[in-house]
């Protein structure tokens, strides 16, 4: 599905109208009678529901408006508070407060001096809000008025609907600078906004249903749209039936480099993670003390055991043994627990530069880049990075709060900079690609925050590649099937007990579930 900024819905919304010759009071009144089903949806039956509906004065306004009218139409105590004088009143919004006016129904005035009063006492006898102040076209702070109803909504405890987009919250960032409205329902129309999609917008959004407001579907699935919401359609879209007479090796080769005493576990899980992900052929490569512990743990991976240091961490001399390797392999997965000591960090900036096959580069392996990104762009084989913000604030020494509150900006950035798909990993992840297609992954819970989730992942990754998809589906692909595994994980453990087994464990369902 995809997502778009609030220029290009606006420019949507303006081309269905003038090039294709949809009324913007159509569109209006469609968004009304969609926000209407939702919450039919929520309470089942409206009629004898008292609803409060808070409208500013724009678009999203008159949208609120609508809602009203057909609330009203179905039997629902209807209680209408406008944010704005009527005069201020435009266009198709002015037309649908007319035709409230007309039908002898009352409306309150917040924006006077007892304004607060009155949504006070709206709210002690409500079952639902509707939130129909702010449009996608909202930026900065709201006034302090404004600001204290939202505060009086969300401490109502009240469920709320909000019209498109919560008040509060920017279209294009999913950022709150002050008050926002906490939702518990959006309904947003035509395409999500980008704000919707990712955090902590995602969150303020609550339950979002994207609806259809008879939008042309030449503008809503245009290709010109580069941002995708992952859903299972579009990951299954990617995936080809394997063939009767395929084997082994038809089904691609991944070299896992990884591993370091102490961290031998990393090792394993992004070995077992490219094996789940249908890998034909899975070799690990560790340090050589570590070699006969995960041959004897991995019964389907092959297994090297390189030169090490003293500390039990690859060694440079590694290098070429490594290089050799590559040379009977599709895809290299380098990085998880091979540790920080400077032989090692030392080894990885000498070997990518010699790189003759594409790489998914993860954990210590970005840890051994920070100050060194220009090895990134200098790479000769296609790359896909995937920090966590740690990782990504240490590869552009910035601090970590500067990536969460900037991660758009910061993907797309380092994608386009260093010529590799980033896939930076939390809480909605994101997957930027040189090309400029973004992804945002939907999937995934708090119990996957655990030690070697990022390892499985980075497996499930490479061994998607080595079977050939492109990079940045690969990236994509594997991050909507690692989060649904942890969804699926946490429906029957719970989050607070999940580890990064548990995800390994529920792989396979997970990709019968996009993949069949």
């Amino acid at each position: 599905m995809r997502v778009v900024t609030a220029a290009e819905m606006k420019e949507i919304d303006l081309q269905a109208s003038e090039v294709y010759g949809v009324p913007s009071i159509v569109l209006m009144e469609n968004a009304g009678i969609r926000v209407v089903e939702v919450i039919e949806s929520i309470v089942s039956e409206v009629k004898d529901k008292v609803i409060t509906i808070l409208v500013g004065k724009g678009n999203n306004g008159g949208d609120g408006l609508v809602v009203a009218r057909h609330l009203l139409n179905r039997g629902a105590q209807v209680k209408l508070l406008l944010l704005a004088d009527p005069e201020e009143f435009r266009g198709d919004a002015r037309v649908n407060l007319n035709i409230w006016q007309k039908l002898g129904q009352p409306f309150y005035q917040v924006n006077q001096l007892n304004g607060i009063n009155i949504v006070k006492v709206a709210l002690l006898n409500t079952h639902l809000v509707v939130d129909a102040i702010y449009g996608t076209g909202f930026r900065g702070t709201v006034n302090e008025r404004v600001g204290r109803v939202i505060e009086l909504i969300n401490a109502s405890n009240l469920p709320v609907v909000a019209v498109d987009i919560p008040s509060g919250l920017e279209a294009d960032t999913g950022q709150a600078s002050g008050p926002c409205i906490k939702a518990s329902h959006t309904v947003t129309f035509g395409l999500p906004k980008l704000g919707l999609v990712v955090e902590p917008g995602a969150t303020l959004a609550g339950r979002l249903s994207v609806v259809d407001i008879s939008l042309p579907k030449i503008l809503t699935e245009s290709k010109d749209i580069k941002r995708q919401l992952l859903t299972k359609e579009l990951v299954a879209s990617w995936f080809k039936p394997r063939s009767s007479t395929g084997h082994k090796g038809t089904y691609g080769h991944v070299l896992v480099v990884a591993g370091s005493r102490g961290m031998v576990g990393a090792a394993r899980m992004t070995a077992q993670g490219a094996l789940r992900a249908g890998a034909g052929l899975v070799t690990l490569a560790v340090p050589q003390k570590l070699q006969p512990v995960v041959a004897a743990t991995l019964d389907e991976a092959m297994t090297i055991g390189l030169p090490e240091t003293e500390q039990g961490a690859l060694a440079q001399t590694a290098r070429e043994e490594i290089l050799e390797a590559c040379r009977r392999a599709d895809v290299l997965a380098l990085g998880p627990g091979l540790g920080r000591q400077p032989e090692t960090v030392e080894l990885v900036k000498s070997l990518l530069p010699e790189l003759e096959i594409p790489v998914v580069l993860d954990a210590d392996a970005l840890n051994a880049l920070a100050g060194a990104t220009p090895i990134l762009a200098d790479l000769k084989v296609p790359a896909v990075i995937t920090p966590h913000p740690g990782e990504m604030g240490r590869l552009l020494g910035i601090p970590v709060d500067q990536v969460q509150n900037e991660r758009l900006k910061i993907a797309c950035e380092a994608a386009q900079e260093w010529q590799v798909v980033t896939l930076l990993k939390g809480a909605r992840t994101l997957i930027a690609v040189p090309g400029g297609e973004l992804y945002i992954n939907p999937t995934g819970n708090p119990g996957m925050a655990s030690g070697g989730s990022g390892d499985v992942l980075t497996g499930v990754l490479a061994g998607l590649m080595a079977q050939g998809l492109a990079p940045g589906r690969a990236a994509a692909a594997a991050a909507f099937l690692h989060g649904l595994a942890g969804d699926l994980a946490a429906e029957k453990l719970g989050e607070l007990s999940m580890l990064a087994g548990d995800i390994l464990s529920y792989l396979p369902e997970a990709i019968k579930n996009v993949y069949l």
